[in-house]
């Protein structure tokens, strides 16, 4: 054993106390949603936040809390840690490529594995050098694949059958995660959540919501799929347990709300948060998704009439872990912030 994995398996166990963090994607949907909880719930709790510029360069003070801003650049296999590593315990790194829907880059995998997965091991390798006690690594359901048959949920022993270039980056990334911090002792917890969504959520979402607002009628009426979702507070409460929980070291989690929705319910929650008529017309899912195989659509189909569900009993078993929102409650508290967003409220 090394000096340095013998100075690390010393704090095993034992939970840090004010610890210093150091998060990466912190302007981004969740961490600037984790940043603020952790700077409001835990004073004593040094932040610092890992950005591409300087913060008189964007509105980086408007989305961050009171916190050391790091300029690193971009993130990549290449990036100088040196100085954001520096006495720094905990790491949560959530900055990433993200599925991109059309993807116009000459190899996708290519641009995804240098971003998400050689950038990620690269992060953890420097960590690790500067004593970085614990690594939070926030990976995705996609590692798993891409839908459940009937009655099945993936759960942390199910075996990983990623399908696209998004899915493999991130699981190769987790491989080599695992693979640093056996050779160097430090901590790791890998988070695989499947769709969060929450107050300023973008992509196809958004778009939902959208048609929803303006009362657009959807052939959405009659689909039995069921999904888990992940309310954005639901995450970031579960990421603060993991900071410091000794239960957590070196543990995968597959994390949901615990309730699965079909898209159907899904819509009428909401109509309901936004408190607006949900218009949604009963079309059989088998018409639905011949329409989209002829319209080239089947990816998108899949999304809204497939099934994906998670098994999150080890988070709530192992770390006694209790998502603080309901479905219900979070997809208000959604449903409502699109409708107070001052470009939205044209739209709809």
């Amino acid at each position: 054993m090394t000096e340095q994995s013998h100075n690390h398996s010393q704090g095993v166990n034992q939970p840090l106390q004010n610890p210093c963090v150091l998060i990466t994607g912190a302007t981004g949907f969740v961490g600037s949603r984790l940043a603020k909880f952790l700077s409001t719930q835990f004073p004593g709790m040094e932040l610092r936040f890992a950005v591409r510029h300087r913060p008189d360069e964007l509105q980086v003070p408007a989305v961050l809390p009171t916190g050391s801003n790091e300029v690193v650049g971009d993130i990549n296999p290449y990036t100088n840690w040196t100085d954001a590593l520096l006495g720094v315990d905990v790491v949560i790194h959530l900055a990433a490529r993200v599925h991109v829907m059309k993807d116009v880059a000459l190899d996708p995998l290519e641009e995804y594995r240098t971003a998400n997965t050689l950038a990620t091991i690269h992060l953890a390798q420097e960590a690790a050098k500067a004593g970085v006690k614990r690594f939070i690594y926030l990976s995705s359901i996609k590692v798993n694949g891409e839908e459940t048959s009937h009655s099945q949920s993936y759960c942390e022993d199910s075996t990983p059958a990623p399908i696209d270039p998004y899915g493999v980056s991130k699981w190769e990334a987790e491989l080599g995660l695992e693979k640093v911090c056996a050779q160097t002792g430090m901590e790791f917890v890998i988070i695989r959540p499947p769709l969060i969504y929450g107050p300023g959520v973008k992509a196809n979402f958004q778009k939902l919501m959208g048609l929803v607002a303006k009362g657009m009628p959807l052939p959405l009426g009659a689909v039995h799929n069921q999904r888990s979702i992940l309310a954005l507070d639901n995450l970031v409460s579960f990421i603060a347990l993991a900071i410091s929980s000794p239960l957590a070291a070196n543990q995968r989690f597959l994390l949901s709300d615990g309730e699965d929705v079909s898209t159907t319910q899904l819509l009428r929650l909401l109509a309901q948060g936004m408190g607006k008529p949900s218009w949604l017309i009963p079309i059989p899912a088998f018409i639905l998704r011949a329409a989209a195989q002829v319209l080239g659509a089947s990816a998108a189909a899949n999304r809204l009439l497939g099934s994906l569900q998670i098994d999150s009993s080890k988070a709530r078993q192992l770390l006694h872990w209790q998502p603080p929102l309901s479905v219900k409650e979070g997809i208000a508290l959604t449903a409502q912030a699109y409708l107070n967003t001052p470009s939205n409220k044209v739209k709809s």
